[in-house]
């Protein structure tokens, strides 16, 4: 992770174990949006961050959409785009830039009854990144790291592993009071991954610097699928940030 007081910094200044089982919707009401965040120089200290971050959601890269299927799928299972969110930091931690996703769909106020991922056995699951992100009403910034949790198989494939999160892995950034499932209501969720290849964690030990993310669980609803590549070719960031298009 860059650092606490960056990203309870610039991330703010960008707006930005449950006991409900989360399943895939015809209609889901969450989306999360993939947008990638390089600072200009005063934004994490004196040097400006660099074009080496990558969000998007890519088809082959994840787990069944239905969130079901296993892998591989059973004989006769129809095609399915199998679409994973890629979030990548090619470069050291400390530079000023970072990939990530907004969720979308989330009504300020609600209350949190779940929280977590599946994620590929492999990539990098430390404990700044990638993280979750998640903003109270009353303003107060809570980190919660993919290496706190509890961790078991993910259901549709032994190669990935299921996080779920409970309220004592919520970190306060900004001096905040304890957080508490279903009584602190949130205004905002995002998925932050800014530790780079300078970084390991028990999964990664020599530094990958990147994360495939499936099945995003908020509150009895799986995400499992979404669109949007950043950077594009054409992309045109404000204020050192620029998100996929919806």
């Amino acid at each position: 992770m860059i650092s606490r007081q960056l990203a309870s910094g610039f991330l703010i200044a960008l707006g930005f174990s449950g006991a409900l089982m989360a399943t895939a919707t015809a209609d889901p009401k969450l989306r999360a949006r993939p947008f990638v965040f390089v600072g200009a120089a005063g934004d994490c200290g004196p040097a400006p961050g660099t074009d080496i971050v990558t969000a998007a959601w890519l088809g082959g890269m994840g787990l069944a959409d239905d969130g079901v299927t296993p892998t591989p799928p059973p004989s006769g299972a129809r095609r399915d785009p199998h679409r994973g969110l890629l979030l990548n930091k090619n470069g050291p931690t400390p530079n000023c830039a970072a990939a990530g996703a907004s969720i979308l769909g989330f009504k300020s106020g609600t209350l949190i009854t779940e929280l977590g991922f599946d994620h590929r056995i492999g990539d990098h699951c430390g404990a700044g990144a990638p993280r979750f992100n998640v903003v109270t009403t009353a303003g107060f910034l809570y980190f919660v790291g993919c290496s706190a949790g509890t961790h078991t198989p993910a259901p549709q494939d032994a190669q990935w592993e299921r996080v779920r999160f409970s309220s004592v892995d919520f970190v306060p950034a900004n001096g905040g009071p304890p957080f508490a499932f279903s009584l602190t209501q949130v205004r905002s969720i995002e998925i932050i991954f800014d530790e780079g290849t300078d970084t390991a964690s028990t999964s990664d030990p020599t530094g990958v610097g990147l994360a495939v993310l499936d099945n995003i669980a908020i509150n009895g609803e799986l995400i499992t699928e979404g669109h949007g590549i950043v950077p594009r070719a054409d992309g045109k960031s404000r204020n050192g940030r620029e998100d996929a298009d919806d």
